[in-house]
């Protein structure tokens, strides 16, 4: 990752796949496992009826909700993060680990509350059908123990990562999926002399699995000397600028994460008052999204450390060049994955109880995600590399704007007014993309999210606007 791009020289693929390579496959790998345990989670449940199976799914939209609630934290975080490894400022990242982990730790006990005290509550908002309600409740009131060890996990893996210890975090994953697979067989239905728990079986076996990963990372850290995690004092060591800069930098990003995650709850009410085999075929697809999305998150990951170290080096000609190949190579990616599931759809959606109508249904939102999915993942890899890159307000500004007044009214009409059918409103929560994508492609071209927080990138950084204000209006998108 030391190479500097020269004016006139090739780009140097080999490297940059390389490094590319080791910092995303090891992070896909591990999104991977932690999906597919829940596919297998699915599939464990499905013999208990749909009902189950939705009730499961709209339990995950809960959880969703709270990873849009701390993920602003992680992208600011990784913004630091990698900034700081480029730049070799030890103090820098430990004290931006410790206010991050800070600010996610207190979305985890906002949310794990609501969970075990209030899952009455939480059901009742996401769907209007009383027996999906009642196996839900009995969920969140034991998963949501497993709530804060899972964002504590995702706060160290954040950190690991942004300084390329990438096999820590894969190897915990790996464990902890092992761990909720077998307490699943053992617990759902009672083998080797407990009883058969159900729904409580899978929630207990997703609490002790959390464990499992925040030990396994702790222990690893430990035994290879990584020194970040265990410098306590340093993580509390703030002063008014540090705070200042870092809260300026992540409120773009918080505000975007949790408005979005409205949005998307907004978007799931709706969807949740679909009869009951559209929402089971939703339960599976969105188990069978977060298997796209934790493949695309490897490349996503390495692209905010490749982007941001070099920024923060001060190589803003080698990170702009990166960025650049990135975003294409990846929706390529992520094009021809989605193409794969559709090719097994058969088997997949049959083995996680999906049959007739709701196969159908199932079938149908698996398609229209992934025409959109290239679009889509093409907007993701531009913000995370503008994010990384110092620039946290355009794609925020961006994606609010858009999904505040054009998807939520297009949801809301095709659904509560129109009655569309549930494809149709499907396919009204990507309607931005396209618009957005071009928007993202020509402030990519200006250079202009290229924006420093340390002294080697604010150095640089004249000479590289000075090159790319002159040559911005020769691109095109």
């Amino acid at each position: 990752m030391s190479d500097t791009l020269q004016a006139g020289a090739p780009f140097p693929w080999r490297t940059f796949l390389k490094n590319l390579a080791a910092i995303a496959i090891p992070v896909a790998l591990q999104n991977l496992l932690t999906t597919t345990a829940s596919m297998i989670d699915t599939m464990m449940i499905a013999p208990l009826g749909e009902t189950s199976v939705g009730a499961l799914g709209l339990c995950a939209q809960f959880s969703s909700l709270m990873f849009s609630g701390y993920w602003g934290f992680v992208g600011g975080g990784m913004l630091f993060f990698a900034q700081y490894w480029g730049a070799k400022d030890d103090g820098g990242i430990e004290r931006s680990y410790g206010l991050t982990w800070l600010c996610m730790m207190t979305v985890a006990v906002i949310f794990g509350s609501l969970a075990i005290f209030a899952p009455g509550l939480v059901m009742r908002v996401y769907t209007d059908k009383p027996v999906i309600q009642a196996i839900g409740v009995e969920y969140l009131r034991i998963v949501g123990f497993a709530y804060l060890m899972q964002v504590f996990s995702m706060a160290m893996s954040s950190l690991l990562r942004a300084t390329e210890r990438v096999r820590i975090p894969m190897i915990a994953s790996m464990a902890s999926v092992a761990t909720n697979l077998f307490l699943n067989w053992v617990l759902i239905y009672g083998h080797l002399g407990l009883p058969a728990l159900g729904i409580r079986g899978a929630a207990l076996a997703t609490t002790c699995a959390a464990a499992v990963n925040v030990a396994v990372i702790y222990l690893l850290a430990q035994l290879t000397g990584y020194p970040y995690l265990f410098r306590v004092r340093g993580h509390f060591r703030w002063n008014r600028e540090h705070l200042r800069n870092y809260f300026t930098k992540c409120f773009p990003i918080i505000v975007n994460e949790v408005l979005i995650g409205v949005g998307n709850m907004v978007i799931n009410i709706t969807l949740g008052r679909q009869p009951e085999h559209v929402i089971a075929a939703l339960a599976v697809f969105r188990t069978l999204e977060g298997l796209i999305i934790g493949f695309f998150a490897g490349f996503s990951n390495a692209a905010s450390i490749l982007v941001g170290a070099c920024v923060g080096a001060g190589k803003l000609d080698t990170a702009y060049e990166r960025a650049r190949r990135l975003i294409y190579l990846c929706s390529g990616i992520i094009g021809l994955t989605g193409l794969l599931l559709i090719a097994m759809n058969y088997p997949i959606l049959t083995r996680m109880s999906l049959s007739g109508d709701s196969y159908d249904a199932g079938l149908r939102l698996l398609v229209i995600y992934v025409i959109v999915a290239v679009i889509r993942m093409g907007n993701w890899i531009q913000n995370d590399t503008y994010r990384a890159s110092g620039d946290a307000v355009t794609g925020t500004v961006l994606e609010i704007i858009f999904m505040y007044l054009l998807v939520l009214p297009c949801v809301l009409v095709s659904g509560f007014r129109l009655h569309l059918p549930y494809w149709a409103i499907f396919l009204c929560c990507y309607i931005d993309e396209p618009i957005r994508y071009v928007l993202m492609q020509r402030h990519f071209y200006s250079g202009r999210w290229v924006k420093p927080v340390t002294e080697q990138g604010m150095t640089a950084l004249p000479a590289f606007r000075e090159r790319h204000g002159r040559s911005a209006g020769r691109q095109t998108c």
